[in-house]
């Protein structure tokens, strides 16, 4: 079956840095686009980053811009967002994601396959 599972998550004070991890298997990892999402107490679950299936095109949240970084490595079935300068607002459950599709990665429903979520805190 497939599985996507997250690593990384955990409590930070703001300013600091952590590197969420997804190992994938089941699935033709290179065939699928990969995405961050994210969703905080109270909230929809709202797109972070998204990589195309061979990582040429990169896609991110306004709200994270220039402090996240998505990358993959098609041969090791990863995905990674390394996240910088964290704010308290980053505060969510982060989640892995596959789609088979190349346009709109901004919308869950584009997304197949999910991983169980990593919890990242983020303190004033």
């Amino acid at each position: 079956q497939v599985q996507l599972v997250e690593f990384g998550g955990g409590l930070v004070q703001a300013g600091e840095s952590l590197r969420l991890s997804c190992a994938a298997s089941g699935l033709t990892f290179g065939s699928y686009s990969m995405g961050w999402f994210r969703q905080a107490p109270g909230k929809e679950r709202e797109f972070v980053a998204a990589i195309t299936w061979s990582g040429g095109s990169s896609y991110y949240a306004d709200s994270v811009k220039g402090r996240f970084t998505i990358s993959r490595d098609n041969a090791k079935n990863t995905v990674a967002l390394q996240m910088n300068n964290l704010k308290p607002e980053d505060t969510a459950n982060y989640y892995c994601a596959a789609s088979s599709l190349v346009l709109s990665l901004h919308r869950p429903t584009n997304y197949r396959y999910w991983g169980q979520g990593t919890q990242v805190t983020v303190s004033s």
